[in-house]
């Protein structure tokens, strides 16, 4: 029988435990609890997420903020109804349930800043530099941009999409799902040059 303590202590990956997911401003203001259905295997995804996508991330710019990680399908429901800024439970990009999906369905996503690029991109800097970043480095599945600090979504699924999409513009989609893109390789490596190394902090 898991209890609130104990999932809350389960880690994730090197960086991760499953609280710094859990947060919810929805579910705080509207007091809706935010707890899986079904904990184990929103920890065997959410693992997938934070090993995968995450720990790389943050070893290469630094903290993480995360907006937005696990949703449960009450509180995401509850979002989408009340217009906030949540996708409907059976939308097929929605990435924030855990829980949902098992095996080829399977799915885990947040909402997350880097503020390493956030303070870039708000000197004006191109979102596509980070988005071509992750896609030349990272096994992601689908992202999307959103103006406000330079936040996006972030999923990670066992058979990748590799599919970009964004709020900022240009609008629209970047990347659609099955497509090679459309920057050559040597372009899109101009545009994050100045990017650290991957992987290169050094943790003790």
């Amino acid at each position: 029988m898991w209890s609130l303590e104990n999932l809350g202590r389960v880690r994730l990956s090197k960086h991760f435990y499953m609280r710094d997911f859990l947060y919810s401003e929805i579910g705080n203001y509207h007091q809706i609890q935010n707890l899986p259905r079904d904990p184990d295997l929103a920890i065997a995804n959410g693992k997938q997420l934070s090993t995968e996508l995450l720990d790389p991330l943050e070893e290469t710019f630094g903290r993480l903020a995360i907006r937005s990680g696990y949703r449960s399908p009450e509180l995401n429901q509850y979002g989408n109804e009340n217009r906030l800024n949540c996708a409907r439970n059976d939308n097929p990009i929605e990435c924030h349930i855990w829980d949902w999906g098992k095996g080829d369905k399977a799915i885990a996503g947040t909402s997350l800043a880097i503020p390493w690029f956030t303070d870039q991109y708000d000197q004006g800097r191109d979102w596509r530099d980070l988005a071509w970043w992750i896609h030349d480095h990272l096994p992601y599945s689908g992202m999307w941009f959103f103006p406000k600090l330079c936040a996006f979504n972030l999923d990670w699924r066992p058979n990748p999409h590799r599919m970009i999409g964004s709020y900022i513009a240009p609008k629209g989609l970047l990347l659609r799902r099955g497509n090679d893109p459309a920057e050559p390789l040597k372009q899109r490596q101009r545009r994050y040059a100045d990017f650290p190394p991957f992987r290169g902090i050094a943790y003790p």
